[in-house]
């Protein structure tokens, strides 16, 4: 009966400190309602009752509000988020003159989590707009169920050591050990496995240059989104944690950008393969320019990420940009037209590399298409750099892209050449067209075409099929040739501009008109010509 007495007596005595606590609580300014809520939470003056009474546990229970201060206390720590207190307001009638309220954030980084000033106690408490926020915060911060660790990880032992207790650090040395596990294991997947597998399937080349520069840093990028999702759950001090938290916010878009850097090697790499299987070259230049630009946008893309997590403005930064970015543009307008040139050039394809090529500025062989110019190699050896976005507006004479290389001369005889020479000359001339190897024998024209003022002019119009300029040369040189070479055996003269005083009938002297031989024994002499072949 005693006992009984005295437990209940205990309970009595307990429940009227409780209560005397309970009204011991200042809430009467936002710095007094936040030092309740985290000094009520720590090691040392653990009191989750106390530290709920920020939370109007009057109105949601005093199990829900405990709940709630409990997980944005996790949360805080797991981000490594510091209250400054010396920064918290601490007047009684605190108004904030930009939202014309009584309200104050507890931190930039969540603004919908704050406290507002109650109507009806004037006492300042976590607003019922943030109680949802709160449960998104901590989910948000423990994904995939870590959260259920916070109820085991503490068991491992409390005992705290230089600053951090026990659990923590077993906690640390098993995320390290896992570090290393995966590291280990993905390597050995990525340079063992998949190279062998690439290297039997012929692709040893792929696998060397391109496999094992991806593979790293891609374990790495594994490593830190597993410290990602497990440092908030080690509850560091907000010392420690800050640091920690940044330092993962910076590498995780860093080595990100990394590996998606080197991933445009590997893309590029196969688009420069599908360009060797074409037959134009202008493809091959068009590579180097996509993996310059897909680098640039990857390295600003990256940069962006990690500026956003180091929590800089993304928006004024880019408003600023924006603007300089017109200011430049305005500056370097030429520049740009010569870039969208040369996106002109691709598109269009009015040459390829190694085309000859005629325009308003050079004539010469196109050798290189870069960002802003393009080189053409004259005849003379020289190096021209044309602007795309001239070139792309200039009028360009390909001679590259032509199907056959047109051959064009005139054939001036002598006016004493009579007219059976001239048709067996002509004759000849076409049988010599159609005996040369690289001549379109269905396409030319060779007729006695004019009669001058000092010549009688064959007209030889030929085609011929020749890759190049260096075999068109060749080519004419051989038909020329051969030219000169019936013209000599048939007794043809050239003629050439000259004013002649001829005088047929000259006292003792022969006349100048040449003995001409019989139509038959030209046509002999023509046929042991070309028998001679």
């Amino acid at each position: 009966m005693m006992k009984k007495l005295y437990f209940f007596l205990l309970i009595i005595v307990v429940s009227s400190a409780t209560a005397q606590e309970l009204d011991s609580v200042d809430l009467s300014s936002p710095y007094k309602s936040i030092w309740t809520h985290l000094y009520y939470l720590q090691p040392d003056t653990y009191n989750d009752s106390l530290a709920a009474q920020s939370f109007q546990p009057e109105r949601r229970g005093l199990d829900r509000a405990k709940d709630l201060a409990i997980k944005l206390k996790q949360v805080l720590d797991g981000n490594g988020l510091f209250i400054y207190m010396d920064e918290v307001p601490k007047k009684v009638n605190y108004y904030d003159s930009i939202i014309n309220k009584h309200k104050y954030v507890i931190t930039e980084e969540y603004p919908d989590i704050y406290l507002r000033r109650s109507e009806n106690s004037n006492d300042w408490v976590y607003a019922d707009a943030s109680m949802p926020a709160i449960d998104i915060a901590h989910e948000n911060t423990f994904r995939f169920g870590t959260g259920a660790l916070l109820q085991y990880l503490p068991k491992l032992g409390s005992t705290k050591i230089l600053g951090l207790y026990l659990f923590q650090y077993i906690a640390i040395l098993i995320l390290a050990l896992l570090s290393a596990i995966i590291y280990r294991a993905f390597t050995f997947l990525s340079e063992r496995v998949l190279r062998k597998i690439l290297i039997a399937s012929g692709f040893s080349e792929t696998s060397h240059k391109f496999l094992v520069p991806v593979a790293r840093p891609m374990s790495f990028f594994i490593i830190i989104i597993l410290l990602v999702l497990f440092v908030p759950v080690l509850q560091l001090p907000p010392d420690y944690s800050q640091y920690v938290i940044l330092t993962l916010r910076i590498l995780l878009p860093f080595i990100g950008t990394i590996i998606a850097f080197r991933f445009v090697n590997i893309f590029t790499h196969y688009l420069a393969k599908l360009a060797g299987r074409t037959e134009s070259t202008l493809d091959d230049q068009l590579v180097p320019l996509i993996r310059k630009t897909l680098k640039t946008f990857v390295v600003v893309i990256g940069t962006l990420f990690i500026l956003q997590n180091l929590n800089v403005p993304i928006l004024p930064l880019l408003t600023g940009l924006s603007i300089g970015g017109l200011a430049f543009a305005l500056a370097a307008q030429d520049t740009i037209k010569n870039f969208f040139g040369s996106l002109m050039i691709f598109i269009d394809k009015p040459f390829q590399i190694g085309d000859w090529v005629t325009t308003d500025g050079a004539d010469g062989t196109v050798e290189e298409v870069g960002f802003r110019s393009s080189r053409i190699r004259t005849f003379a050896n020289s190096l021209v750099y044309i602007p795309n976005g001239k070139l792309a507006d200039s009028t360009i004479d390909n001679h590259g892209l032509r199907k056959y290389r047109r051959f064009f001369t005139k054939i001036s005889l002598t006016y004493d050449t009579p007219p059976s020479l001239i048709q067996t000359y002509i004759e000849g001339l076409r049988r010599i067209v159609d005996n040369h190897p690289y001549t379109l024998k269905d396409n030319y024209h060779v007729y006695f075409n004019d009669m001058a003022a000092s010549s009688l002019d064959v007209m030889f119009y030929i085609f011929f099929e020749v890759p190049t300029w260096g075999k068109e040369l060749e080519a004419r040189h051989e038909v020329l040739m051969e030219i000169m070479k019936l013209a000599e055996k048939l007794g043809v003269n050239f003629a050439f501009p000259t004013q002649t005083l001829h005088m047929e009938n000259f006292p003792e002297k022969k006349s100048l008109s040449p003995d001409y031989m019989s139509e038959a024994d030209m046509k002999m002499e023509m046929d042991e010509y070309f028998s001679s072949k």
